[in-house]
């Protein structure tokens, strides 16, 4: 596995998300994973399904401190004393001490975002976390938080994949040394039936996500973070650190755009910036 280094962190490069799995589906998924040589799992708590990542992560041969683990913050608990239930609420349900990251799942526009990471810098002073920092915050959003944070931020975990452009802040991250984590990296399966990726896979004998997955994790900074529930596509998720893009083909994916619903899709994350439900 390889690591990005950010802030005070070292964040496995490719992770296991487990949005949209239930618990029972997240508690196998995250078993496997592990089994596999994934070191990086990553939920939340409005997910609903901690209980079955801690409990995948207890039943799997590997030691916790060896797992890198996320958790986040939902948007109606980032008032400073919601923090503190909340990230005990969450170590409670995951059956562990302490998170590896703890992020703010996304802005509100009422609440200063000074306030929250006050709170989760406490947190991260006693021990409940190892890390902080952010999700689905804008450039600018991100550099506010920057600017107010004691701690470092070490990630911002957006919406990233070959049809969703993320150019001005990926080099924003770079520059300030800030994982830029992609969730969502295979467009929700669009990725798969993409002619131009299954072509440039095959020079390598491999798939059109794998493409897509080393495209991102051959990227300065990018950590990419998959979910699959099934076994067969965990692994192949995995095997994307033994082959390289040319300089051409990273070129040609980040010229990509997809269908018109992906990129009225693509647009999801600005709609909730904006309506903060």
């Amino acid at each position: 596995m390889e690591y990005v280094p950010a802030g005070d962190a070292e964040i496995p490069a490719l992770g296991v998300g487990t949005f949209q799995l239930d618990s029972d589906q997240a508690r196998e998924t995250v078993r496997t994973a592990l089994d596999l040589g994934y070191r990086h799992v990553d939920t939340a708590e409005y997910y609903d399904n901690e209980e079955g990542v801690g409990a995948g992560i207890a039943a799997a041969p590997v030691d916790r401190d060896d797992v890198f683990l996320t958790t986040k913050v939902w948007r109606s608990n980032l008032r400073r004393d919601d923090v503190r239930a909340a990230a005990e609420a969450s170590l409670d349900r995951l059956g562990v001490d302490y998170v590896d990251l703890l992020l703010i799942h996304w802005p509100h526009p009422r609440v200063p975002v000074a306030e929250t990471l006050r709170a989760m810098e406490e947190l991260r002073a006693e021990g409940l976390t190892r890390h902080i920092g952010v999700s689905n915050f804008t450039r600018s959003q991100l550099a506010d938080a920057m600017e107010v944070a004691d701690a470092p931020i070490v990630t911002d975990q957006v919406l990233y994949h070959p049809f969703k452009a993320q150019r001005d802040l990926r080099q924003f991250c770079v520059e300030s040394d800030v994982a830029l984590t992609a969730y969502s990296p295979l467009a929700t399966g669009d990725v798969v039936g993409n002619d131009d990726l299954a072509r440039i896979g095959r020079r390598y004998d491999r798939t059109a996500a794998q493409v897509a997955l080393r495209w991102l994790v051959q990227q300065d900074g990018v950590v990419a973070i998959p979910r699959s529930s099934s076994a067969d596509h965990l692994a192949d998720n995995l095997d994307v650190f033994d082959f390289e893009l040319t300089d051409a083909e990273m070129r040609e994916v980040h010229g990509l755009t997809g269908s018109l619903r992906r990129r009225l899709e693509n647009t999801l994350p600005k709609l909730m910036r904006s309506f903060p439900l």
